[in-house]
């Protein structure tokens, strides 16, 4: 498991009980629920990998929380590059922000050849950099509606490029 995922883990036994106590009134029975996350409230990584995606012009970041509704991570971080060029610089961009600021690795990396879309899974959250025709494709964030979108600042959410943003 990488050290991230443990740290985090440790990290989230000891606030689970404290969130979930927190929303507990609004919790059916055996359902934990879970504070829907701001910005301000994201993990460093988080935070970091948005801005390393931005810096490299990606287009239409967005976070949805899922740790609701999954159980194999608590975020996807979704980007767009125009190109498949873009959309591995993008990738790359990501990685060695991550490695290099926090000594933080992907536990798997998948797609970066093809380029279309790169999945970047550091364990808690899942960082997808589509190319645009792909994204509209795939749809992640209709798939995982059910996820709470996190709102990004302006600053961070990245350009429009040619996607709808009214999902």
């Amino acid at each position: 498991m990488p050290e991230s995922r443990k740290t985090t883990e440790k990290e989230r036994g000891r606030e689970a009980h404290d969130e979930v106590e927190a929303v507990a009134d609004d919790a059916t029975p055996g359902e934990a629920a879970f504070k829907a996350a701001t910005y301000e409230e994201l993990d460093e990584r988080l935070r970091l990998a948005l801005h390393a995606a931005g810096e490299k012009k990606a287009l239409d970041l967005a976070v949805l929380d899922l740790r609701a509704i999954a159980s194999f991570t608590d975020f996807f971080l979704i980007a767009s590059g125009a190109n498949v060029r873009q959309v591995q610089a993008i990738a790359d961009g990501v990685v060695e922000h991550l490695r290099n600021n926090l000594r933080v690795k992907p536990a798997r990396v998948e797609g970066f050849n093809s380029a279309e879309w790169v999945l970047l899974d550091y364990g808690d959250f899942v960082f997808h950099v589509f190319e645009e025709k792909a994204r509209r494709f795939y749809d992640l964030e209709r798939l995982w509606r059910d996820g709470e979108r996190v709102n990004l600042p302006p600053e961070v959410s990245g350009g429009e490029g040619s996607l709808r943003t009214e999902r």
